[in-house]
């Protein structure tokens, strides 16, 4: 089975494409640029350095036996394991972890930092910036806090790393320890997450969701206009086109666009024009054909008959013959005048109320055959909007084309039931029905199933093509279908 995939999913599927491919491509500029995986550092960082100095804050008070307590209470609160390392990979305190190879190697580049000010000649003049204050200078009399304080480092990449190794992401910021007890140790804070969000501690990737939502509903309010009216005016073709496939010569689609989609509707309502000049030619030459063929024909049965009086005996078998082919001529002939008329414009045809029943019983009492049997079980009540003689005419033809067919398989009947504001008229046989590739063809003029056209094998048909002329003529539908045993054919009517 062949999946329909719509215009309208068709232009969004290739619109979020698009946004995909500007996305991507900006993410590759970004990083060439700018250096994606520096742009991550510096996020982190700046996330997890106010984190260390408060945990800094807690270390240096605390008791050594304490740390290993503080730094689990930390990884808790923040769903991320914290570890404290010497830069030469000895595990301070923290759960016991084993560090990758590349967590050592950027560990080991932690150099320690500089005490005091730098080394420099007499006469560079930056030795200003580095000397003390006077004596007199209020900032040296000020009283210096005592006690153990945390030592601090310059904000940025270079006093962190961030590393993916080994299923997990670490991330280590440079610190110090100093106490009254101790010389200052230079060490290692690190955190490890098994994702780079870490719950939103390392990177945040909610920022971005949003901003990517607002870009992708903004563009979609964007573009749903244009898309929608371009859709909605191929709808309309379509729907236009196959009206005037049925035969509905009058569709008409909106031309008033001034692209191409406006040009395709000008041809549209060009062509319906042209094809209902020409089938309208069409069946207005076959009825006067058929009206002038009934003169001679008329003609020809008439001297048939005088010469069937003055013949030799033994030439009565050929004019007989020659009788059952004008008859055959003279048949051919009035179903062509009656397609003929059947094929009138709707507007042509008075539409009043119509009792089912009526039509059905008197299309039954005209048709009805010695070896076949008619039940019309139609309610009194129900009733069409239609012409009487158009549809006695119709189902007179359905009936005499079931009779044809079926008519020694079994009873034919004629139902009709009420559906909204239609009515549903069914008549069913109980034949062999025809072969299934056959049914969208039935109701075209002169198509028959079989492959012979002979007398013996039935019409020429134009009987379900005048049904269905007839049945359009009253605004109304027919279809058939096969029963398996059996054939239906059901005409549907607007309900009085």
């Amino acid at each position: 089975m062949n999946v329909r995939f719509p215009l309208y999913a068709k232009i969004l599927l290739w619109f979020f494409l698009n946004l995909v491919i500007i996305g991507v491509g900006f993410l590759i500029f970004f990083n060439l640029e700018v250096g994606f995986n520096s742009a991550i550092e510096r996020q982190v960082h700046d996330r997890l350095r106010p984190i260390e100095q408060l945990i800094m804050s807690e270390l240096v008070p605390a008791g050594r036996s304490d740390w290993d307590g503080i730094l689990k209470r930390f990884s808790a609160a923040y769903a991320v394991k914290f570890v404290l390392f010497r830069n030469n990979g000895d595990q301070v305190a923290g759960e016991k972890v084993t560090l990758p190879r590349d967590v050592v190697t950027e560990l080991n580049q932690q150099g320690p930092r500089r005490e005091g000010p730098p080394e420099l000649a007499p006469d560079d003049p930056r030795r200003d910036e580095f000397a003390p204050p006077p004596e007199d200078d209020p900032e040296r009399q000020r009283p210096r806090a005592r006690g153990p304080m945390p030592m601090r480092l310059p904000a940025g990449a270079a006093g962190m790393f961030f590393v993916h190794s080994e299923g997990n992401y670490w991330a280590g910021l440079r610190t110090r320890i100093q106490r009254p007890d101790m010389p200052p140790q230079p060490m290692t804070l690190i955190a490890v997450s098994k994702t780079l969000s870490a719950g939103g501690l390392f990177v945040d990737f909610r920022p971005w969701a949003i901003a990517g939502l607002v870009v992708i509903v903004v563009s979609a309010l964007f573009w749903f206009p244009i898309i929608r009216r371009l859709t909605h005016s191929v709808s309309k073709m379509t729907a236009a086109t196959q009206s005037i496939a049925a035969g509905d010569f009058e569709a008409r689609v909106a031309d008033n666009r001034r692209d191409e989609l406006g040009q395709l509707g000008e041809a549209i309502n060009s062509m319906a024009v042209r094809l209902k000049g020409l089938v309208s030619g069409q069946k207005r030459f076959l009825g006067d054909t058929a009206h002038e063929l009934c003169s001679p024909i008329a003609r020809i049965q008439l001297q048939l008959g005088i010469l069937e009086e003055s013949a030799h005996p033994q030439d009565k078998p050929r004019i007989e013959d020659l009788r059952e082919e004008i008859q055959q001529m003279s048949a051919l002939v009035n179903e062509l005048l009656s397609f003929s008329k059947a094929s009138l414009e709707p507007a042509a045809v008075k539409l009043q109320p119509v009792r089912v029943r009526t039509v059905a019983e008197q299309a039954a009492k005209r048709e009805a055959a010695s070896d076949s049997q008619i039940n019309v079980e139609v309610p009194e009540a129900i009733g069409v909007l239609g012409d009487p003689e158009l549809l006695i005419r119709t189902i007179g033809n359905l009936l005499r084309n079931a009779i044809r067919y079926a008519g020694t398989c079994g009873p034919i009947t004629i139902t009709a039931e009420r559906v909204d504001d239609l009515i549903r008229i069914h008549i069913r046989d109980c034949g062999p029905g025809v072969p299934d590739e056959s049914l969208p063809q039935l109701f075209d003029p002169f198509y028959r199933p079989e492959v012979a056209r002979d007398r013996e094998s039935g019409g020429v048909g134009l009987g379900l093509a005048i049904v269905k002329t007839c049945v359009e003529s009253c605004h109304g539908q027919v279809s058939c279908r096969n029963l398996k045993p059996g054939f239906e054919v059901t005409i549907e009517l607007q309900a009085v």
